[in-house]
């Protein structure tokens, strides 16, 4: 009897809850099937249009002075002025006396040479005199030609030789005389002051370091790529003066604030750099420490970090968009007639960090998609943001809706 209870009611249990799941099977509503809701990305576009741009080349340098030279004496002295300008950093103009030397020697000097010129001029009269009365003499006593050394013709050209080496000393010392007072060759400005006042020098000693305000140059280093969007004023042989002087706007930071000057690409240096392959551009701005119109723009002095935007040639039929349009190397997204995505090849002039210029597969009118989407299929359906849509702060760039 136990073991018939073990064996039924084991058995009984499953056929209970077959009867029950087959009950619940029966009873259960009909199942309704639905089509999946497809979820159309919102992509912001633009509406590209053909225009005429003006390239421009960028590059970075330092400012240098177009002139710069070492001041030093012709003769030695001993300094006895010192110009209160000749000090770093310090303006001069041209024609300044900077420097002055003892003169007294050099006094001493001129006076003995116009001295010995006196003498020499005297000695000549005398011979010319002397050689006068002996021509004289031979011509109412003597007979047939006069020697030359009868008619003193020797003495008179060792006189006349030696007034001409006397007037030489003496225009030596005269100069020598002018050369104490050391004088600015150009309106400039003290880089380095090597003397000062009571030292003595020589021929050759270094006095000071000076370079030209009239102009500053920036050496610009421009890539081969660059190139070609630019009119460089290249060197021919015989011609001296480039006929095309590239516009350039430069600019730099000083005590937090970007200044603006402007100025032209002047020349370009002789040789490529061997090693960087570039090309290095000379821009020349002048008066670089005047005020100019803005009465708060500092001075370009040198050894400033400049940008330089060189102005190059004007591209027409171009298609400028958005960096972030740009899919892969050359490809854009444009939006057809039946609001679905189209790759598309272009032909791409120039690219930065924020924009491309497009020369070739476009058409007047398209829309370019802006949007970051993660996953693109040529022939995706989308639809287009509209400008109050865009300007709403819920909506996002590639949002599903």
């Amino acid at each position: 009897m136990k073991l018939a209870l073990k064996i039924l009611l084991p058995l009984l249990v499953i056929v209970a809850g077959g009867l029950v799941a087959r009950k619940m099977i029966r009873s259960r509503p009909p199942v309704e099937i639905h089509e999946p809701e497809v979820m159309i990305p919102a992509i912001r576009t633009i509406e590209v249009q053909p225009e005429s741009v003006r390239l421009s080349v960028k590059a970075y340098g330092t400012v240098v002075p177009r002139t710069e030279s070492v001041l030093a004496p012709e003769i030695a002295g001993r300094i006895i002025y010192v110009s209160p300008s000749l000090r770093s950093g310090g303006f001069f103009e041209d024609g300044e006396r900077l420097v002055q030397l003892d003169s007294i020697d050099y006094e001493l000097a001129a006076v003995q040479a116009r001295s010995a010129v006196a003498q020499a001029q005297l000695r000549l009269e005398q011979e010319q005199a002397e050689a006068a009365i002996a021509l004289r003499e031979w011509q109412s006593l003597g007979e047939g030609e006069a020697s030359s050394l009868l008619k003193r013709e020797p003495q008179l050209a060792q006189a006349q030789a030696a007034l001409e080496s006397a007037g030489a000393a003496a225009q030596q010392t005269e100069r020598n005389l002018a050369r104490t007072e050391i004088l600015a060759p150009f309106a400039g400005r003290v880089r380095v002051k090597h003397v000062d006042l009571g030292q003595f020098v020589t021929p050759g000693t270094p006095l000071a370091t000076i370079y030209s305000v009239d102009s500053a140059e920036i050496r610009l280093p421009l890539p081969d790529e660059e190139l070609a969007f630019v009119n460089l004023p290249l060197n021919y042989r015989g011609e001296n003066q480039p006929l095309y002087q590239p516009r350039v706007i430069i600019r730099a930071r000083f005590a937090g604030s970007e200044h603006t000057w402007f100025g032209r690409i002047v020349r370009t240096e002789g040789e490529i750099d061997a090693q960087t392959r570039v090309v290095h551009a000379i821009a020349q701005v002048e008066n670089p420490y005047g005020r100019g119109k803005d009465p708060t723009r500092p001075p370009l002095a040198v050894g400033m970090f400049v940008e330089a935007e060189i102005a190059g040639h004007l591209a027409e039929n171009i298609f400028q968009v958005p960096r972030v349009a740009l899919r892969g190397k050359d490809r854009v997204l444009v939006v057809d007639e039946d609001s679905r995505l189209r790759f598309r090849r272009v032909e791409v002039l120039r690219s930065s960090d924020d924009k491309v210029l497009i020369s070739k597969g476009l058409t007047a009118g398209e829309r370019v998609s802006v949007a970051i989407l993660e996953s693109v299929v040529d022939g995706m359906q989308v639809r287009v943001l509209e400008e109050a849509e865009i300007r709403a702060p819920e909506v996002t760039l590639g949002e599903q809706r």
